[in-house]
């Protein structure tokens, strides 16, 4: 028997929605499993957890529910048996295979022949695409602009301590990309029939994340253990005959024909090039804006601004888990909340973080930039979520008092979500003192308009610091007004979900812009065929892969592998096909 399930067994049974209680022995497990199956005991001859969850909606009744593979000494038997018994065949089947299988192998003396690919970006991207794209032998180039994640950590930590920001080691920029520096979530919502995920989940075990992250329902590492994982792909890709290359800044294209046939870096080196992986993350502004003025098809896309909240997790466990909260097999709560506003915008929590804190996340000078951050544990004092508003393109032309940020002529242009974000990050800069603290304000006095001038039961975890105002202030709102008036009126309905979350010592600090790329760079999807020779490439720059959250399709660690491993295979299938391919 075993909890651990990296893969399906074969030949096994998929059995599903198995109820039992949290403080239940791993024998009753096995009881349940024969009990539902109807057969005897000595019949079950093992099974593996593909999937736990718990079900938290009567607080008196907090139950897991299991996903499993089982094996009998009959499957077969039992599947038809299950055919004339409705209950059991609604969730019992055949279990899928979930191994990943390559797609591609490169031929011998590929390290040779000087076609390998480059991949720019060392997020989660940019590391599942080189390691896949290495493990199927064509040994990739990969080009980070920032450091090797230890550096970039200590780097990270400098500026959360004594706000000496380095503009190309920060949250933003360097091994790991932006996820390194938040839960670790690894779930999403992406439609994934190839199990994709799966394969994201294994190489992260292997890097030494906890095996438990192969079958809980909302699997997340945190920082501490992002950084091990974040190495160990290093080495595998490096182990494999990839090559990475830090503070190499990909500072221009060389664009022939509609086809990428090059680059250069911030030093004045040139690669050729013919395959290029572009995993940039939502905060390479400057890259956006080479891309652009090469007529690489951009488009400005919808993202969402808002704030941070802080609440004592103790009440987050209380809300969600009454008599269980504290459940050393519950963990720390997280919740899921959105409002649709009178003025027709929706607000919603954001990167939720349990038991974790707010950082500093700004990759450039005189700006402040809010995210949220748990370790492993998840055992800081403080819950935070980010409060954010959905806006559109068609806002991004007006500052937060709503003047213009451009010209009328200029109005539509595809970076303008660029120059927005910048304007309410200034904003919140100056409004935070101009040091680098952030602007801060007690959830009570900013329901009632007023500013803060002391913190109370709810300490902030920002560093370097939080700076007590206003933030909706009418002659100086730290967002658009129309953002400010949604989640004043999303936070008192939020308390209908979680009880206390308008608690008046809560607290919220700004701002939070990076919720994801303001640009997508449009690529031909999937064109009905896995080897379609155009896809996954620029629609307008053969050559050239837009991949992961900086080129719009993906939010969060786990979507971003996902769209690595995809791109990694259409350009092993390219590359073989040849330059007529």
């Amino acid at each position: 028997m075993s909890i651990d399930s990296r893969t399906s067994r074969p030949h096994s049974l998929r059995l599903t929605e198995l109820k039992l209680p949290l403080d239940h022995s791993e024998d009753a497990l096995a009881e349940a499993i024969a009990r539902t199956l109807g057969i005897a005991r000595s019949q079950l001859l093992g099974y593996t957890v593909y999937r736990r969850g718990f079900d938290a909606r009567k607080k008196s009744d907090i139950h897991f529910i299991y996903t499993l593979d089982v094996q009998t000494s009959d499957n077969a038997a039992l599947l038809q048996r299950a055919q004339s018994q409705p209950n059991l065949a609604t969730h019992l089947a055949p279990s899928p295979n979930t191994q990943y299988r390559f797609t591609a192998q490169a031929p011998a003396g590929f390290a040779a022949s000087g076609q390998r690919p480059v991949v720019i970006g060392t997020g989660p991207c940019g590391l599942f695409a080189a390691l896949t794209l290495a493990q199927m032998g064509f040994c990739p180039l990969v080009l980070e602009r920032g450091k090797a994640v230890r550096e970039r950590t200590k780097d990270t930590w400098g500026f959360w301590r004594k706000s000496q920001l380095q503009a190309e080691s920060n949250v933003q920029f360097g091994e790991g990309g932006a996820g390194t520096f938040s839960d670790g979530k690894l779930w999403s919502q992406v439609k994934d029939p190839l199990f994709h995920g799966r394969k994201v989940l294994e190489e992260m075990v292997k890097g030494g994340a906890p095996d438990e992250i192969m079958y809980v329902s909302k699997p997340h590492i945190g920082t501490f253990r992002l950084v091990k994982v974040v190495e160990y792909m290093r080495s595998e890709i490096e182990r494999l005959g990839g090559q990475i290359r830090f503070q190499s800044r990909v500072e221009d294209l060389l664009i022939e024909g509609g086809a990428v046939r090059g680059l250069t870096l911030a030093g004045g080196e040139h690669l050729s090039a013919r395959h290029v992986v572009l995993a940039i993350g939502h905060s390479a502004r400057d890259t956006f804006e080479m891309l652009h003025a090469h007529g690489v098809y951009v488009e400005a896309k919808p993202f969402s601004v808002g704030f941070r909240i802080e609440h004592p997790q103790g009440m987050v466990d209380r809300a969600r888990f009454g008599p269980f909260a504290g459940h050393p097999m519950l963990g720390a709560a997280d919740y899921k909340l959105v409002h649709h506003a009178k003025n027709g915008r929706s607000v919603y929590s954001f990167c939720m973080c349990p038991g974790g804190t707010v950082v500093a996340a700004t990759s450039e000078l005189g700006r402040v930039v809010t995210n949220g951050m748990s370790q492993y544990s998840r055992n800081e004092r403080n819950a935070n979520a980010g409060i954010v508003v959905g806006i559109n393109p068609a806002d991004f032309d007006f500052d937060a008092l709503g003047q213009p940020l451009v010209a009328p002529g200029q109005r539509g242009h595809p970076l303008a979500g660029i120059a927005f974000q910048r304007a309410l990050e200034s904003g919140a800069y100056v409004l935070g003192g101009s040091t680098y603290e952030a602007p801060a304000q007690r959830v009570g006095d900013f329901l009632a308009g007023r500013a803060s001038t002391a913190l109370g039961e709810v300490l902030p975890s920002y560093k370097p610091g939080v700076h007590l105002t206003d933030l909706g202030a009418a002659a100086q709102p730290s967002l658009p007004l129309y953002a400010i008036a949604a989640i004043r009126e999303a936070i008192p309905q939020f308390a209908k979900q979680i009880a206390g979350f308008d608690m008046p010592d809560a607290l919220l600090t700004g701002v939070e812009t990076r919720t994801s790329s303001p640009i997508r760079i449009q690529r031909f999807e999937d064109r009905g065929s896995e080897r379609h020779p155009l896809r996954l490439q620029s629609i307008n720059t053969l050559g050239l892969y837009p991949a992961g959250e900086g080129a719009g399709y993906a939010g969060g660690i786990m979507s971003a592998g996902i769209d690595g491993i995809k791109v990694a295979e259409a350009v092993a299938a390219n590359i073989l096909a040849g330059p007529g391919g």
